[in-house]
Formats: structure tokens, sequence, C-alpha cells
């Protein structure tokens, strides 16, 4: 039987957890240089176009895209924000356990949300 770890992980569980986390910062990390990027080329074109904003023939307003961009960045970062606590509490040997009732997460709820801190059943309050 393979050695487990005090949250009920084997080591090669562990290491496709944490490989998940990394694999899945990096991409969220990626994500907020493009969105950046996007960010910045908006401000710029605005900068060089004197528009009427409020009155844009081409649809969505510069106000808007500027604010979707914002909702994307700032969703990005929390995600980012997240997924860094997640492999703290790897390190910390705590990831996997509920921070509510201390009950582990089960395994399956790990790997399709890898930031969760809740087992199901809290969740679900």
């Amino acid at each position: 039987m393979a050695e487990r770890s005090s949250r009920g992980f084997s080591a090669a569980e562990e290491t496709v957890l944490r490989d998940l986390l990394t694999a899945e910062r990096v991409s969220t990390v990626t994500r907020i240089e493009v969105l950046t990027r996007a960010w910045d080329d908006i401000v710029t074109s605005a900068a060089l176009v004197a528009t009427d904003d409020e009155h844009d023939p081409e649809g969505a307003t510069i106000a808007f895209e500027r604010a979707h961009v914002q909702s994307l960045l700032d969703q990005a970062r929390t995600h980012l924000d997240a997924l860094d606590h997640a492999l703290e509490r790897l390190r910390q040997n705590a990831y996997g356990v509920c921070e509510r009732c201390g009950d582990p997460i089960p395994l399956l709820r790990l790997q399709a949300r890898p930031t969760a801190t809740t087992c199901v059943r809290c969740a679900g309050r």
C-alpha cells in the first residue's frame, strides 16, 4: 500500500495536485499579462482618438471595453491569490483539509477545483 500524507494523499496524488496548481498558476499569470496588454492598448487608443465614448457608432463604448477587461483582470488576480493560498497550504501540509470543519476535501473535488478550501458538505451550506 502506498504511503499516505496526513491529509490522506499518496505521494503520487500530492505530486499531481502540486503540478495541477502550478500549471494553473502559470496559465493565470499568462492571462493577467495578456489582459494587462489589452487594458494598456485600450487606454492608449482612447488617448490617441477624440471619440464620443457615449455615442460610438461601432457599438460597445470604450468605457464598456475598459470595464470588461478590468473585470477579467480582477477575476484573474483573485484566482491567482487563491492558487497561491492553495500552494501555501500544500507546503504547510494543510491542503485538502476543509477550512470550516476540518474534514478532508475529496481528491476529485480538488482535481476539479484545485483552489477549493471547503469540503462538499460545507460548500453546500
